[in-house]
């Protein structure tokens, strides 16, 4: 079984490293039900979000997908039986611009099941920003540590994140995967070069259901 532990310290350490003098973000609020279409390069998939669920995530990630932010962002973590996550710019000045934009956190209202989608964050409150992984399996065990999911992805659609290249696992340091450093830095350019099975969101865009 994946460890939480692991899990935390990745985006920690990313944290720990980048977020200086973070401010707070108050995103325009999202419709109370949206989908998300996700071209990928492995096949489209939706996300379905309910507001509800988790408000300060619906309203932020409302707001990434209509700046096209997560448009040609890698799947840089894909975890066999874990989680696939996404999040970090492939433009480190489109990056810069957003990494300091935390949210308030969020109540847990569902659990972290296979196919629920909810945002990375670090054990310092507050911490969300752009990451967000969608679950392989059952998850529950995170629901303690306040990832609060705020969407769905069908069955149907999780097939295609089923599909995600996974051969790189965890990323440096604890794994051989891509480091979430070096990518701030070096944006898409150190992924292609360094890790080129890796897939990609070619573009994320809000559509009617």
């Amino acid at each position: 079984m994946y460890s939480v532990k692991t899990f935390l310290f990745a985006t920690m350490a990313l944290v720990s490293t980048f977020l200086v003098g973070t401010t707070t973000a108050a995103p325009a609020q999202a419709p109370e039900t949206y989908r998300v279409k996700m071209q990928t390069t492995k096949g489209t998939f939706y996300v379905d979000v309910t507001r509800k669920w988790c408000p300060n995530g619906a309203d932020q990630f409302y707001k990434l997908v209509n700046s096209g932010f997560y448009n040609d962002c890698a799947f840089f973590r894909v975890i066999e039986g874990f989680m696939a996550q996404v999040g970090i710019n492939g433009n480190p000045d489109t990056q810069t611009k957003w990494r300091d934009q935390t949210i308030q956190d969020d109540p847990v209202m569902k659990q972290n099941l296979k196919g629920y989608v909810s945002f990375a964050k670090t054990s310092t409150p507050h911490s969300r920003t752009t990451q967000i992984f969608i679950n392989y399996g059952d998850n529950r065990r995170l629901d303690k540590y306040g990832f609060a999911p705020f969407g769905y992805i069908s069955k149907e659609g999780m097939k295609v994140v089923d599909a995600l290249y996974k051969g790189y696992g965890e990323g440096a340091p604890n794994g051989r995967g891509p480091s979430q450093k070096r990518i701030q830095l070096e944006g898409n350019q150190y992924l292609k070069q360094d890790f080129p099975r890796l897939d990609y969101i070619t573009k994320a865009s809000i559509v009617k259901k």
